[in-house]
């Protein structure tokens, strides 16, 4: 069960300093406190505060745009902003869902702000973008779950900036007849979806999401558009056992899945899920070969590894392997 949190009627009754305090997280205030380990010295990073990233954050709020990078407490936002690179994150940053890892704002979210297109198609004009990434909260509450939205983001992008390849990473559409036909069909360049954590975890991890439902969802892309690069990533440090990690990686490739990023998992607060292991580089790596030999054309595995995380680069990266592996089957 979710407590939803309505912020779209706030007390107008009430001045601003007496106005009650934001709940984040409604759902977690109940549960009880976990122990937020210590970081690792290969997890560590150094606060934001060069003058790219001021650039960048100036242009996010000129233009009323939300960002993943900030609403997730993303560890890589330093170096992002830094070269502008941003990830935005559009219908607003107020999610329906309550996964336990997640670290942006639960609650009943407003209506979606018609303008949102336009801004995020300026935004990347003004940052120079060659590959821009856009997610979004889930919106349970649309009945397409947002995908005209999407839609008209991606349209708005394309016009304003042709040369711009577009990355999505998009909710699951759980019972959303038509949503993802709807999507694919404003063709992006990639379809990214994460699975986030293996199966087993998906009742305490993931409790409003299906693993099959999403492992579905990227085959159907591949089935409406098999030119398009689909996407997937997890986290570890869950809880997971390593077996059920290449079981994953098994399933993804069934699905045709190009391209599999693997990151540490961070505790945001004390009420969310806590940090069962710091899997170490090395395990990253080992994860990695292991990826490309069961065979993924991308894979991004680090401890800092996130969904857009140096999403240009490994854009670059995949486009060639695709090539590549096209020219050795001639």
């Amino acid at each position: 069960m979710v407590t939803i949190l309505d912020r779209t009627n706030p007390a107008a009754s009430l001045p601003a300093a007496a106005e009650p305090k934001r709940v984040r997280h409604p759902e977690k205030q109940k549960r009880p406190d976990t122990e937020v380990k210590r970081k690792p010295d290969w997890i560590r990073v150094r606060a934001p505060n060069s003058k790219g990233y001021q650039e960048t954050r100036a242009i996010v709020k000129a233009n009323n745009l939300v960002t993943v990078c900030e609403e997730a407490g993303c560890p890589n936002i330093g170096e992002c902003w830094d070269k502008k690179h941003a990830t935005f994150m559009i219908m607003g940053e107020i999610c329906t869902r309550a996964c336990a890892f997640c670290n942006v704002i639960t609650g009943m979210p407003n209506a979606l702000d018609p303008n949102e297109p336009d801004n995020v198609a300026r935004a990347v004009r003004e940052m120079g973008l060659n590959h821009v990434v856009i997610t979004s909260v889930d919106r349970d509450d649309l009945a397409d779950g947002g995908a005209e939205h999407f839609e008209q983001v991606i349209r708005a992008v394309r016009a304003a900036s042709p040369e711009t390849t577009i990355e999505i990473l998009t909710p699951d559409f759980l019972r959303k007849p038509g949503a993802l036909e709807r999507v694919v069909a404003a063709r992006p360049d990639v379809f990214n979806h994460n699975l986030e954590t293996v199966p087993g975890n998906y009742l305490t991890v993931r409790p409003g999401a299906r693993y099959f439902h999403s492992l579905r969802l990227l085959q159907r892309v591949k089935e409406l558009d098999p030119t398009m690069f689909t996407k997937s990533g997890i986290m570890v440090g869950l809880g997971e056992e390593r077996n059920e990690v290449l079981q994953l990686m098994d399933d993804l490739r069934t699905a045709d899945v190009d391209f599999i990023t693997i990151g540490q998992y961070l505790q945001p607060t004390r009420k969310h899920h806590e940090v069962m292991s710091f899997v170490t580089p090395d395990e990253f790596k080992s994860y990695e070969k292991i990826a490309y030999t069961k065979g993924f054309l991308m894979v991004a595995s680090s401890p800092l590894t996130r969904s857009s995380h140096h999403a240009g680069d490994d854009f670059a990266r995949l486009r060639a392997n695709r090539e590549k592996k096209l020219l050795a089957a001639v």
